[in-house]
C-alpha cells in the first residue's frame, strides 16, 4: 500500500462505498420522496395517466384490462407504455409480458415488422426519424438492468421530448432528448437509445 494512502483512508472510503450503495438500494425499493404517493396521478398524455411509482423497484399490483389483455406491473414504465397504446390505439401486443429492454429486437432489420409487438422498428442511428406517439426504447445501464420505455410527446427540430412513467423518485415525467439529422441519418439521446417502434402504417385497400 503506498505509503500516502493511510488505513484510515481505506476505511472511509469503504465506508462511503458502503453508505452509497445502501442509498442506491433503498432508494430502488422505498420512495424517499415525500411530494408524491404511489398511484399518484402527475402527469398526462393524450388523456392517458401518467402515474407516480415511487422507488423504481416498486410494484402495486398488474394492470389488466377489461377483456384480459395484460398492460403491465403498475406503475412500471412498461404499464404506461402498454396502456397508452391499449387506449389510445386499441393495441394488443401479440408479447404481453416482458421488461422494457425485450421491447426492441436487435434481429429485426431497420424498418421491418416487430412481430412480438406488432410495431415497425426503427433504429437508432437509421434513416427514420422518431414521431409523435413512438414507443422509444433505452438498454439496460448499471442501476437499471431492465431498461426503459417512453412514449414521444413532442419532436422538434434539434430535440424530442419523452413522456414516461417511473424515472425513479425525484426524476420528472417529461424528460428532452438531444435529436440530431446528418447524412441522412438520425440519431436521438444517446447510446442508450435502442431505437422506437411505432403502429404500421395503415394498409391501402381498394
Amino acid at each position: 500500500m503506498p505509503r500516502f494512502i493511510t488505513r484510515r483512508t481505506v476505511v472511509v472510503l469503504s465506508a462511503l462505498v458502503l453508505v452509497a450503495l445502501l442509498g442506491l438500494w433503498g432508494a430502488s425499493r422505498f420512495n424517499v420522496n415525500p411530494a408524491h404517493a404511489p398511484g399518484e396521478v402527475i402527469d398526462q398524455f393524450e388523456g392517458v395517466p401518467v402515474y407516480f411509482n415511487g422507488a423504481i423497484n416498486h410494484v402495486d399490483g398488474r394492470s389488466v384490462a377489461p377483456d384480459g389483455y395484460n398492460i403491465g406491473l403498475r406503475w412500471q414504465c412498461v404499464e404506461f407504455v402498454k396502456r397508452y397504446y391499449y387506449e389510445r390505439h386499441q393495441h394488443r401486443m401479440p408479447e404481453a409480458r416482458g421488461h422494457a429492454k425485450a421491447f426492441f429486437d436487435a434481429a429485426v432489420a431497420d424498418g421491418a415488422l416487430n412481430t412480438a409487438r406488432n410495431l415497425v422498428q426503427h433504429r437508432n442511428g437509421g434513416a427514420v426519424a422518431p414521431a409523435v406517439g413512438d414507443i422509444v426504447v433505452f438498454a439496460p445501464w448499471l442501476f437499471n438492468p431492465y431498461g426503459h420505455v417512453a412514449i414521444v410527446s413532442r419532436v422538434d427540430a434539434d430535440a424530442v421530448e419523452i413522456v414516461q412513467q417511473n424515472p425513479g423518485p425525484f426524476g420528472t415525467s417529461r424528460e428532452r432528448l438531444p435529436l440530431a439529422l446528418a447524412d441522412g441519418r438520425t440519431h436521438l439521446g444517446t447510446e442508450r437509445v435502442l431505437g422506437w417502434l411505432r403502429l404500421p402504417a395503415p394498409s391501402s385497400k381498394p
